[in-house]
């Protein structure tokens, strides 16, 4: 009697391997499952306070124009020294003397802070801390100091208030802030561009054995309406960073500041961690190439606190804060 429920031959051998098909089918689905229904990674980040940067930025500016060989450049340096220990930093300077494009030594120093500094990680933070001797883009007055409170003293704001969080809660690797000296004695118009950046070429050709993970440079951060665009070395010295900060920056909602906009590329102290040091580092700077590339202010006596925004300062702050403390050690 023939049995209508029986399976076929040709069946019945296909069967285990049918049977093994579903089994490593549906273990990948799991697998699959698993790995979409992931949560993502929650840290905690500390909040940048745009109120404490401010008032760093302030207090620069209240020294005077720090400009090398003056006695507003050393008390300001010390400042920024006190401070740092103070947030408990363990701080080296690297004093050096440098010869300008037109013929003056001038005494410099490279301050670094270093936090949670056995970690291997490591991550830097730099920005500059000198200002420019002359106005020299001002109309009226080309030779007269001026306050360069976004052009030396938005950075240091910045990466001073993140010392102040970096104490208070420790982060996963180590950070070092780094301060560069004679960064804007250069000559414009069409000078030798190595006349720029003194305190980042030392120290790129003197900084022994240290290494980090990548760095991040600071420069002109706190002007109202900034916009931080793609720049030329950081796209081709360091995309990685460069994608990473910008992409962290548009996740907290501060994607109208950092633009992915392509822009020139600028000989800035990135260049030279670039390409003397030998350490990843992306330039995030503020460029209007419709108002002259640096905005109006730029190297003018207009580049004053009346031109520094908080909003800006807290952008900045709060997306460095979210790329520290979310890099794995």
């Amino acid at each position: 009697m023939k049995n209508n429920n029986a399976m076929p031959d040709a069946l019945r051998a296909l069967a285990p391997f049918v049977l093994l098909l579903l089994v490593f089918s549906c273990k990948e689905a799991e697998k699959a499952g698993r790995e979409v229904t992931k949560p993502a990674r929650v840290v905690a980040v500390p909040d940048f306070n745009a109120d404490s940067a401010y008032s760093f930025v302030q207090e620069q500016v209240d020294f005077g124009p720090r400009v090398p060989n003056t006695a507003a450049h050393v008390a300001a340096g010390d400042r920024i020294i006190a401070r740092l220990e103070a947030y408990g930093a363990t701080v080296k300077t690297q004093a050096f003397a440098a010869v300008t494009y037109d013929g003056v030594t001038l005494q410099l120093r490279n301050i670094m802070a270093s936090f949670n500094p056995t970690a291997r990680k490591r991550l830097l933070l730099a920005t500059h801390w000198d200002t420019r001797p002359w106005a020299s883009k001002d109309k009226d007055d080309p030779k007269a100091r001026f306050d360069g409170a976004n052009d030396g003293a938005s950075g240091v704001g910045v990466l001073l208030e993140i010392a102040r969080q970096l104490q208070a809660n420790k982060p996963a690797v180590g950070v070092d802030l780094l301060f560069f000296d004679g960064e804007d004695w250069g000559q414009e118009n069409g000078g030798k561009p190595e006349s720029w950046c003194l305190g980042s070429q030392y120290w790129a050709q003197n900084k022994g054995n240290y290494a980090a993970y990548y760095g991040i440079l600071l420069d002109m951060v706190g002007a109202k309406n900034a916009r931080f665009p793609y720049e030329g070395y950081s796209r081709k010295m360091a995309r990685k960073v460069l994608t990473n900060v910008w992409t962290t920056a548009s996740k907290i909602g501060y994607g109208k500041y950092f633009i992915p906009r392509k822009e020139g590329a600028i000989t800035d102290d990135h260049y030279y961690v670039n390409k003397m040091a030998k350490i990843p580092m992306i330039d995030v700077l503020h460029w209007e190439p419709e108002a002259g590339y640096f905005g109006t202010w730029h190297h003018t006596r207009q580049d004053n606190m009346d031109i520094i925004d908080k909003n800006t300062l807290k952008a900045v702050g709060q997306t460095m804060l979210h790329v520290v403390y979310y890099e794995e050690p």
